[in-house]
């Protein structure tokens, strides 16, 4: 008989009291130790649904040189949606997830041929974009129009539990649905723009998933999670929600497999090669092979074949009978 899974624990809404110190001290230490970052000084919705996409599973580190180069190509949603797709992809190169940049220019044509070329304001009306999810349609909302709206990321569910309801380990945690709505509910007055930019800072920056600063953070006082922790002898370090989580969740050994050998990586090494090839330039999958592995031989051939056809479903490159090429 497998595991019997818990219910999600209901939620209560936090003092008055509880939620205006936790408002105050990190909207001050925000207002202090802000990271500078170009998309929060835009108001162009454009410019902050590229970030926003380009930031999906990539760091701001990453993303900051690309961001600038990306706008500088492709400046508005209309250069975007009328581009070639293998402009866009070349364009993309050392981000990663391919993928996003075809998503990308797919919501910028849906928004020419849907809205008018204009990006909607609402949450309702952003998610009918194929390819937007809660968060970044929340993330837009707030930092496009300055709506006063909650929303969602790894970072801000880390925080917003650890504050408010403890620790997020041992299980059961609550559901992303039920934190969006408590999200809502401890949502400082007038303060969207600054609150949810400054949930994000500090979960990137100090209350960090495997090894939190809880020495400096502005919100110890207030922190449910430090007191969770604090019972510890482990604690103060550094390393007591580490440990609590290997208690919490242990895992049988297994094997990985190294990254160079992963279909993501030979996906991305494709994709790579094509950049490098001239305008409708194509190669042949018998030419491609050796490029990919030297010890490549015809017992390959399956497998460099699902790999293309996969690439082509996701719209990251043109297969025909004389080889593929970027879209």
């Amino acid at each position: 008989m497998g595991k019997r899974s818990l219910p999600a624990p209901i939620l209560s809404q936090p003092t008055p009291e509880l939620t205006a110190q936790v408002h105050d001290a990190l909207l001050q230490w925000y207002r202090a130790h802000q990271r500078i970052l170009p998309w929060r000084t835009s108001t162009n919705a454009y410019a902050i649904l590229v970030s926003e996409i380009m930031l999906q599973q990539t760091q701001v580190e990453r993303v900051l040189p690309k961001y600038q180069q990306f706008l500088a190509a492709f400046p508005t949603l209309v250069d975007l949606a009328a581009a070639p797709t293998s402009d866009v992809i070349t364009v993309w190169a050392s981000l990663g997830y391919n993928s996003r940049a075809v998503r990308l220019q797919s919501i910028a044509r849906q928004v020419l041929t849907e809205f008018g070329g204009q990006i909607p304001a609402s949450i309702d009306e952003l998610l009918r974009l194929k390819g937007i999810g809660r968060y970044t349609a929340g993330a837009i909302a707030c930092f496009a129009y300055h709506q006063q709206v909650a929303t969602v990321d790894t970072n801000i569910y880390r925080v917003l539990h650890r504050i408010f309801l403890g620790l997020e380990h041992p299980e059961p945690r609550i559901t992303t649905g039920q934190m969006f709505t408590f999200a809502e509910q401890v949502l400082p007055p007038g303060e969207a723009f600054n609150w949810n930019q400054a949930l994000m800072d500090l979960g990137a920056t100090i209350c960090a998933s495997a090894n939190p600063q809880c020495a400096r953070c502005p919100l110890q006082e207030q922190c449910q999670a430090y007191k969770d922790m604090s019972q510890y002898s482990l604690f103060p370090g550094g390393t007591v929600l580490r440990q609590l989580r290997k208690v919490a969740e242990p895992k049988t050994p297994y094997e990985t497999k190294p990254f160079t050998s992963t279909s993501r990586y030979f996906r991305g090494r494709i994709i790579d090669h094509l950049r490098s090839l001239t305008t409708n330039q194509r190669i042949t999958l018998a030419d491609l092979g050796p490029i990919l592995k030297p010890d490549y031989n015809q017992a390959d051939a399956a497998w460099l074949l699902k790999l293309v056809q996969g690439l082509a479903k996701d719209g990251l490159l043109d297969f025909q009978a004389d080889g593929i090429r970027l879209p």
